[in-house]
């Protein structure tokens, strides 16, 4: 059901805490799987220098937030903002298809933290970000 690389960030989920006066902090949920993820950032010059996650959920949803955070740690906000779901789910060689909504927010969650990364730059993110998709649940045309 779950392949190695899923359990492996389950079991050992990297990247797992919060950064004291982070740059910028995302959190997303999912009200009818009860899902919520916290991504927190660090950037100099452009690049997340570090990205840590809190994330209350099942193991889908803790295994795509520690693999999120590896897909974008070290690289530009520009590069971190192409990070898709699918992508998530292709680093962890694949998730049941009623988990990929999790993949949808641990996305959601690196865009929503740095949304706030500009916004406290006095930026305005909707332009650079987009506007921020709350997964319904694996109903929603971003999940399938």
């Amino acid at each position: 059901m779950y392949t190695e690389q899923v359990m492996e960030h389950f079991y050992n989920p990297h990247n797992m805490g919060e950064i004291e006066n982070a740059d910028g902090i995302g959190e997303v949920g999912n009200p009818k799987c009860g899902d919520i993820m916290k991504m927190y950032i660090k950037v100099e010059d452009g690049v997340i220098t570090d990205v840590k996650f809190k994330t209350f959920g099942c193991g889908s949803a803790i295994a795509t937030s520690s693999i999120a955070t590896d897909m974008v740690k070290g690289h530009t906000i520009e590069e971190a903002l192409t990070l898709s779901n699918k992508a998530v789910v292709e680093a962890l060689g694949g998730l049941p298809a009623h988990k990929i909504h999790c993949s949808v927010l641990a996305e959601q969650a690196i865009k929503a933290a740095v949304s706030d990364y500009y916004r406290r730059k006095g930026i305005d993110p909707t332009p650079i970000v987009g506007e921020i998709h709350e997964c319904e649940g694996g109903s929603c045309a971003n999940c399938h």
